[in-house]
């Protein structure tokens, strides 16, 4: 059994209030648990433009695990919504 988590890092552009924040993180979310076998959830964050998530994949091929992590970091760069600042993968 191969388990990646992802810790992603976002600043999003121009969030005026929580409800365009809470708008953004659902849609990617829900765009990322559409087209992904991935586990996500959000961990708190004190400003209003940083955004926090978690994502896990368990597989029972390793390359496999690591593709989709891949290919979602692709995915992260090419958004307008938000800018990727960091992010962390762990492998178990």
């Amino acid at each position: 059994m191969h388990v990646r988590l992802l810790e992603v890092r976002l600043r999003l552009y121009a969030v005026g209030s929580l409800k365009e924040r809470r708008a953004v993180v659902n849609r990617l979310v829900a765009h990322l648990r559409r087209h992904f076998n991935v586990s996500i959830a959000e961990v708190p964050s004190q400003e209003r433009d940083l955004v926090i998530l978690a994502l896990a994949n368990v597989s029972s091929d390793g390359g496999y695990a690591d593709g989709v992590m891949e290919e979602i970091l692709e995915r992260l760069q090419g958004s307008r919504d938000f800018f990727l600042e960091d992010h962390r993968l762990e492998v178990f």
